[in-house]
């Protein structure tokens, strides 16, 4: 795309390219008794109530260098909770070096990007299974920017702030903008994977595909991670209290859990993919 700061384009006005990054975490937990469930739910509506979801936002519009112009928050009964924040900057004079490369964003204390204007919102979606003990929380996350910057630059940060599970990751570019002769520009920098914007040591805990249309600027990875201990999901209770086949079952199950949110599908045991 010749987008290196040496090289940089030339554009006839503003940069009216739309870039969204969506960003769904999971989190899977075994809970025996309808008391687990709903201790579990309550623990996660404590965790990612509106309150922190809202600083959790608020981090992510620093790193990308906004201005929050309106926060909207709601905690929902009976679980739940959505934060919206609208965000704005004037021009940009001049896009910062790390913005044109296919590398991990900061972290909070080190911001380095900017953007005009755009919107920042997350929802969350605790739910359980009705017969297998299964409990399992979504939080979904979208970040759209307009101008010179991606908001892939918001991933890392995001990535840090979710104990999870399975993550899934859509990046797209929409519009076009011009040059100084006219010509449409529909992406202004290179990509290759979202992968690139994802710190090795992250990418050393999980398996992950890709599902990339380049010709239509829509890029898609998803990861599960890869080791797994029990302890880390069973919630008020050790596998220590459990007996061999109750561990196996439980072990069977989740696995199986993990496996269709990761796959997008349902599937039956002992099918590819299955158990």
């Amino acid at each position: 795309m010749g987008t290196t700061p040496d090289k940089r384009i030339q554009l006839h006005d503003f940069n009216n390219l739309t870039k969204t990054l969506s960003f769904n975490m999971y989190d899977v937990c075994w809970t025996k008794s309808k008391e687990e469930r709903e201790a579990y739910i309550e623990y996660i509506d404590e965790q990612y109530n509106a309150d922190r979801l809202t600083d959790i936002l608020k981090s992510v519009t620093d790193i990308v260098g906004a201005h929050v112009l309106n926060v909207a928050k709601q905690d929902y009964v009976p679980q739940g909770a959505s934060v919206t924040l609208l965000i704005s900057e004037g021009p940009v004079a001049e896009a910062p070096t790390e913005a044109f490369k296919e590398s991990p964003g900061p972290l909070p204390e080190s911001v380095v990007l900017a953007l005009d204007k755009s919107h920042i919102t997350v929802h969350t979606y605790p739910e359980y299974h009705p017969n297998e003990g299964i409990s399992t929380f979504r939080a979904d996350i979208d970040v759209s920017t307009c101008g010179e910057i991606s908001p892939l630059k918001a991933l890392n940060y995001l990535i840090h702030s979710f104990d999870t599970d399975i993550m899934t990751m859509d990046y797209r570019v929409r519009g076009f903008t011009r040059d100084i002769n006219g010509n449409k520009l529909f992406i202004d920098h290179d990509i290759s994977s979202i992968q690139n914007y994802i710190p090795e040591e992250i990418k050393h805990l999980y398996d992950m595909i890709d599902v990339n249309i380049y010709q239509e600027n829509i890029f898609h990875t998803k990861c599960k991670l890869r080791k797994f201990d029990l302890d880390n999901y069973l919630f008020g209770h050790t596998k220590k209290d459990l007996r061999d086949d109750e561990i196996k079952d439980i072990t069977k199950k989740l696995h199986h859990e993990m496996d269709e949110i990761f796959y997008g599908k349902n599937i039956t045991p002992g099918s590819i993919g299955g158990n």
